[in-house]
């Protein structure tokens, strides 16, 4: 298969250590893949979905104890503690080397070890960087050939070279026993004892952001918890940005936007790369290039319709694998909460126990069919706005970088950086407020800078001295943006309507980048003029609401100017200065 001293030496040495009954190698093919999946349904790891309805689908389910990331067991693991805390779980290289050893030790006996090779990013891109995962999972097999490039064509680019060494093992899905930890001063990443997406596909958060954020910051590129989207104006021209938000912030919708009726009249199209993750590069002409690396969706299912998403909903209908949603036995398809108001009469819930829609709990409640974090992994390719740069191998040039946060009071619905240095700060201080239904307690602020805070493979004030010294290396660069979709009036309520409704915001966004539109200066960037968002058959949207929408409440803005102090400190002293210049600056425009 590969004559690559380095990789036939790992795959021994986890051999020796593992002790797997037979090793396969993955080699991309249709056949081998057919055959694993109908090995997966005779094992029962998959149920076959109605291959009419949903041709080339399968159901999985989690155990009980296994259904999303865990934070609390995710460690990023380095010689120095420094070079990891204080925002990530630390363990000692060697100490956690020691200790993933031992839970490895004998853990394939009388199973399989599958060898996959994968590419992040399009195969023999010099954006493209490679992975070998080693795993007993055929359900991460399976998964893995959805979201990444694999097989022959894989070990064929990498040839003699280097690439970042997964190995995994779900051994008994014990939750005391579960660790995913992350060595990126040795190339290397290691999960046991769980079997859900986020924990055991290498190639996603794992590789694509920890890891790849610590190859960024020594190689001199950027690895982001970015979407990047197309807007295609009538003329034919399309403009690219990459946009940054936490969790239960719309980046889905906004990935997949459809622009509102007043816009596709015109004849705007809205062309979605990429989703979760960009890969950015300085390009020969100065600017910032950005493609995905990943190669298919892990998406999250509740609330997921043909109304909140039809192009998310439509990619999963073919060749997807839903995980830990409610399995209709009437006609064996899948339902979740929020598909639509039908919901199946005679169903599995998620862990497999008899479910109908009427049914409701001690309190009178509905009783949930699927996990609240069930998930569909569906090919890119299947996506109908996908861009047709998707595979360009040097990606596609970036006008703006757009950061964003669940707000009610504080930021406007959209401001513009300064200058670079400042979008940093920007972007370091990004937040959401918590509602009611996460925590009981409202309003509380959550920093997640560029939304990367569980993500970072290396300490956060060196990240933000990476995104400072980029910027000194991009002679032509994109405009940094903020938006808040979330402001509310006084009862609560959202004032913009959001969805596709956001285009508007976006389009004012690349009027600013071509220089096309004037904006006020205010103590924390440049907001628009009312008359320049476009509102036009928009219900219930004045001049006035846009007005509403971007003031700058300066008593509100110096609280907040107090919590990114306290968060600079709970970072350390290597938080960079020009970050704490920033801070100044906006302390004496809040004073003026």
């Amino acid at each position: 298969m590969t004559k690559n001293k380095k990789l036939l030496d790992f795959i021994k040495e986890t051999q020796e250590l593992c002790n797997p009954e037979n090793i396969v190698w993955i080699d991309g093919s249709e056949e081998q893949l057919e055959a694993l999946r109908a090995q997966a349904v005779d094992e029962k790891i998959l149920i076959k979905l109605n291959q009419e309805k949903l041709p080339g689908c399968y159901l999985h389910r989690t155990t009980v104890n296994d259904v999303a990331r865990v934070e609390d067991r995710t460690f990023i693991c380095s010689k120095n503690k420094d070079d990891s805390a204080p925002v990530n779980n630390w363990m000692e290289t060697g100490e956690a080397m020691k200790m993933m050893k031992d839970l490895f030790k004998g853990v394939m006996k009388g199973r399989t070890m599958y060898v996959i090779p994968y590419s992040m990013g399009a195969v023999g891109s010099k954006f493209s960087k490679i992975g070998i995962e080693l795993t007993d999972s055929i359900y991460v097999v399976l998964n893995m050939a959805i979201m990444t490039r694999v097989g022959n064509k894989v070990l064929e680019a990498l040839g003699d070279g280097d690439f970042v060494k997964g190995l995994h093992s779900y051994a008994e899905l014990s939750e005391e026993k579960r660790y995913i930890c992350h060595f990126p001063e040795e190339n290397t990443i290691m999960s046991i004892n769980s079997n859900y997406g986020g924990n055991v596909l290498l190639g996603k958060k794992c590789f694509a952001l920890r890891i790849a954020s610590y190859l960024g910051k020594t190689e001199g590129w950027m690895a982001e918890h970015m979407l990047i989207l197309g807007i295609e104006n009538p003329k034919g021209e399309i403009k690219y940005v990459a946009a940054a938000f936490p969790s239960a912030c719309g980046k889905t919708n906004l990935a997949m936007l459809i622009p509102p009726e007043i816009y596709k009249n015109k004849g705007y199209k809205c062309w979605c790369v990429g989703d979760d993750i960009a890969w950015i590069r300085v390009g020969e002409d100065g600017r910032l290039w950005a493609v995905n690396p990943e190669n298919g969706f892990f998406g999250v299912a509740p609330g997921t319709n043909m109304k909140s998403n039809p192009n998310a909903l439509l990619s999963t209908r073919k060749n997807t694998i839903f995980t830990n949603v409610v399995e209709n036995l009437d006609d064996e398809t899948v339902w979740w909460e929020g598909l639509d108001k039908n919901p199946p009469k005679n169903a599995l819930d998620w862990k497999g126990n008899p479910w109908n829609g009427d049914m409701k709990d001690a309190n009178g409640k509905p009783v949930k069919g699927a996990h609240p974090n069930s998930r569909f992994t569906a090919p890119t390719v299947n996506c109908p706005c996908l861009s047709d740069q998707f595979e360009a191998p040097d990606g596609v040039p970036l006008s703006a970088i757009i950061f964003g946060g669940r707000r009610a009071k504080t930021a406007p619905l959209v401001y513009q950086s300064t200058d670079w240095n400042n979008g940093v700060f920007v972007g370091s201080i990004m937040a959401s407020e918590t509602t009611a239904a996460a925590t009981g307690a409202v309003g509380v602020v959550r920093r997640d800078p560029m939304a990367m805070r569980p993500f970072v493979g290396y300490n956060m004030g060196d990240y933000f001295k990476h995104w400072i010294d980029m910027g000194k290396k991009i002679k032509n660069q994109p405009k940094i943006f903020n938006v808040n979709w979330f402001r509310t009036d006084d009862e609560g309520n959202f004032i913009w309507p959001g969805f596709g409704d956001n285009l508007r915001v976006l389009d004012w966004i690349l009027s600013r980048c071509e220089d096309k539109v004037d904006a006020k200066k205010t103590a924390i960037g440049y907001v628009p003029y009312a008359k320049d968002i476009n509102i036009e058959g928009l219900d219930g949207v004045t001049t006035e609401t846009i007005e509403e929408l971007t003031t700058v409440d300066a008593e509100t803005w110096k609280k907040e100017a107090d919590g990114i102090e306290n968060f600079y400190k709970e970072l350390g002293d290597r938080v960079p200065k020009e970050l704490y210049d920033e801070l100044d600056k906006l302390k004496a425009n809040l004073d003026k």
